[in-house]
């Protein structure tokens, strides 16, 4: 017979192990099942950076963004590895007015510079216009951040995937590839997996997977860029790579659906053209000809909220849409107290992030 845990965690990644690390915090016996190792190469954790800002067209986003920030700081004194590397961002586009607005309306320290200021003191990068800048941002080193956050699970089993998933309202049987494991609560946080493993239990997850293209570029002049991100129907970005000189690019939500067991990390040649011209286009102190690729797994909400919820025993950690990594810790503190029946007095959660408000129809849900 099986011994009964606490909570077993589906996932590896960052939401797994940020609620795997407060769980254990809280005292609870939890074991983190993952189907190849942390930061693995079909994951969307994977990689040496991300980018860490305040600045969302949202006060609520701003402010949950402020208060990870402080998380992260609380990992890194814990762990004693630097994870937020300081780096001023400039926000432009169709969207910038949005985001001036709601970071005054929590708070957060900006900016506005006109096109002339920003050549001035930015020359590494070529807008063409005006932008916010951003001081308290930062360039998350994401693998010291999945290092420092596996440290603090007491039991992380690699190569052991999750099937699938029974919850009888007493516990939840995870059937894995290794044998049944028992707890009284399930965390689903498997990134584009997540779908299949609840449909298991009757919770339909919306959403896709996409597979998208980066690029690194190596820089020709003598100026460092700042992180930049546009906030306009293609919402291209980018930042440094902590402890190099190379620059990471990307286009966000550009990639094609994948299937996440049938990934192609080949690279994308079309992809890569719009990198390049992204790169000719505003980054005239980096060599535009990529030194190197990458393709990584998004897992998307339809409407790039994240999704929170518990119903049943299983609590689920899904649809980060590629803009959820600078709130790992932060997440993981409110899956971990969903998996522990409390709620996170921080969001209100139901409204926000919850699974049922694609369902709002299916009562059968909602009542769980």
């Amino acid at each position: 017979m099986t011994p009964l845990r606490d909570v077993a965690i589906v996932g590896a990644g960052l939401l797994g192990l940020a609620a795997g690390r407060a769980l254990a915090a809280r005292g609870a016996d939890v074991v983190v099942l993952e189907q190849a190792e942390a930061g693995h190469p079909g994951s969307g954790s994977k990689g040496s950076c991300r980018i860490f800002r305040l600045g969302y067209p949202d006060p609520d986003y701003v402010a949950a963004a402020g208060r990870a920030r402080d998380c992260w700081h609380e990992l890194e004194a814990e762990s004693g590895r630097r994870i937020l590397r300081p780096t001023p961002q400039l926000t432009f586009g169709a969207g910038l007015r949005g985001v001036h607005e709601a970071m005054i309306a929590a708070g957060a320290s900006c900016q506005l510079l006109d096109a002339a200021e920003v050549a001035e003191r930015f020359p590494a990068v070529s807008i063409g216009g005006p932008a916010l800048l951003e001081t308290d941002s930062a360039v998350i080193a994401a693998d010291e951040a999945l290092t420092a956050l596996a440290a603090c699970v007491p039991e992380v089993r690699t190569g052991v995937r999750v099937n699938r998933l029974t919850d009888d309202g007493r516990q939840v049987r995870l059937h894995t590839t290794a044998g049944v494991v028992t707890a009284r609560t399930a965390v689903v946080a498997a990134g584009p997996w997540s779908g299949r493993l609840l449909a298991s239990v009757s919770v339909p997850l919306p959403g896709r997977a996409t597979l998208e293209q980066v690029a690194y570029l190596r820089q020709s002049g003598q100026d460092d860029a700042p992180i930049f991100l546009c906030h306009a129907d293609q919402a291209p970005y980018g930042l440094p790579v902590p402890g190099s000189r190379l620059y990471k690019i990307g286009i966000h939500q550009s990639g094609p659906a994948t299937d996440p067991d049938a990934q192609s990390h080949a690279a994308d040649q079309w992809l890569l053209g719009r990198l390049t011209e992204l790169a000719e286009r505003y980054l005239p102190g980096y060599d535009p000809e990529p030194v190197r690729s990458e393709r990584c797994v998004y897992d998307n909400s339809p409407d790039e909220d994240f999704i929170i919820d518990r119903i049943g025993n299983v609590v689920v950690g899904s649809g980060t849409s590629g803009h959820g990594f600078k709130f790992g810790p932060l997440l993981g503190e409110w899956l971990a107290e969903l998996a522990s029946g409390g709620f996170p007095p921080e969001h209100d959660l139901s409204r926000r992030f919850a699974i049922r408000r694609f369902h709002h129809a299916d009562e059968a849900l909602l009542d769980q």
